[in-house]
């Protein structure tokens, strides 16, 4: 069995481009190039130039010693937190932007909901001289101040939205919207496994550089490409798609997703799509999402900026569907406790996204001669006020 993304543009039942007619151009004119492009010999050695001399590419694999020693087995971190802009997203954006490129494309809009999207996609397009439009909720613009100056520092403008929860589900709604309105000169650039095929597919791609070097770092510090547990934390699900991506098909690899139960899964305030979530459509692809009694979706909660959306990208949603990944809710103060815990214990201030990954250690147990590669999608600089103000630090 497969767990690759099909022909059709699904991962099993989930996935599909559920669009509205103004925007099947756009998705259609992706569909038929992304693949052509991006196999393209001077794609790939442009996209790998800039993640090499920009990004800072390859991120080291680090063998966490002291928080091994205290849950007794292996724990290596995938540093994505050392690349460019402090976050996993950069590699999606490069890829994207040089997509766009050769797409004839002059003016990005991307949505975001933590900001480090939104940093990723401003930076590229400062990068490659292009307009850049940012949605982010206005709940969000709040609390991720520090990287709203970044994108607007960067030459972007950014729009709140001002609509339902004023979240990330309202920011990519505003960029859906803007794109309708632009179809011919506009590249949206998704940031995350989401959406209508074949972006789950393309940012997935773009993304599997991590899983690429886990397999060559790997293989020289422990004899083997293949750990025995794959660990990322899971919001819509890009980080976590490209820590699995080489090993979706090998099943001696296990993989853990890792979702925001906010206060509570039955608290309702959460964001543990997997517990929470029924099959439905949003943003263009069917996959599992939260939503009432008669399809209207509910609003999610979590800490964590980057965790709170209501849905889950289609791959993620068929590795839970059929057993392939384990999925476990973490919740806002078993998060929060783990970030601290890294930072006391090796010296690294992680993401609150990524604090919840690590929360994992509490909750399962490993054998000692486990093998266990963690991604460490963000640096928590973006979060310190909220370190801040739950620690009374």
């Amino acid at each position: 069995m497969s767990y690759n993304i099909n022909e059709k543009g699904y991962y099993g039942e989930f996935g599909g481009a559920y669009i509205p007619e103004m925007l099947y151009p756009n998705i259609e004119e992706l569909r038929q190039k992304y693949l052509t492009i991006t196999a393209d010999p001077s794609f790939q050695e442009d996209f790998h130039q800039l993640l090499k001399d920009y990004v800072g590419r390859p991120t080291p694999l680090y063998f966490a010693k002291r928080l091994s020693e205290k849950y007794n087995t292996k724990i290596y971190l995938k540093r994505e937190d050392l690349n460019h802009t402090g976050a996993h997203k950069i590699n999606n954006t490069v890829g994207q932007i040089l997509l766009a490129q050769r797409l004839g494309k002059t003016r990005i809009i991307a949505e975001t909901g933590a900001g480090q999207h939104g940093v990723a996609t401003a930076t590229v397009c400062a990068l490659m001289g292009i307009e850049c439009i940012v949605y982010m909720g206005e709940v969000d613009i709040a609390r991720q101040a520090p990287n709203v100056a970044r994108m607007k520092m960067l030459g972007a403008k950014v729009v709140p939205a001002l609509s339902g929860s004023r979240t990330l589900k309202d920011a990519t709604n505003e960029a859906m919207r803007d794109w309708i309105n632009n179809p011919v000169n506009t590249h949206y650039i998704v940031g995350s496994v989401v959406g209508p095929h074949p972006y789950p597919d393309m940012v997935a791609r773009f993304q599997a550089i991590v899983s690429e070097e886990i397999k060559s770092q790997l293989l020289e510090k422990e004899g083997t490409e293949n750990p025995d547990y794959l660990i990322a934390c899971v919001g819509g699900g890009s980080n976590a798609a490209g820590t699995y991506y080489h090993y979706l098909d090998n099943e001696e690899v296990k993989l853990i997703a890792v979702e925001a139960a906010g206060k509570g899964i039955d608290s309702g305030e959460s964001a543990a799509t997997s517990v929470l979530g029924k099959e439905g459509i949003i943003h263009g692809s069917k996959t599992l999402l939260m939503q009432t009694q008669d399809g209207q979706i509910t609003e999610p909660y979590s800490i964590s900026a980057g965790l709170d959306y209501p849905g889950v990208g289609p791959m993620h949603a068929n590795l839970y569907k059929t057993g392939r990944a384990e999925f476990i809710a973490i919740t806002d103060d078993e998060a929060m406790t783990a970030g601290l815990e890294l930072s006391q214990l090796e010296g690294i201030i992680p993401a609150i996204e990524t604090s919840h990954a690590l929360a994992v250690f509490e909750h399962k147990k490993f054998k000692p001669d486990d093998v266990i590669v963690l991604n460490l999608s963000g640096r928590g600089d973006k979060d310190l006020q909220n370190y801040i103000d739950y620690f009374k630090l």
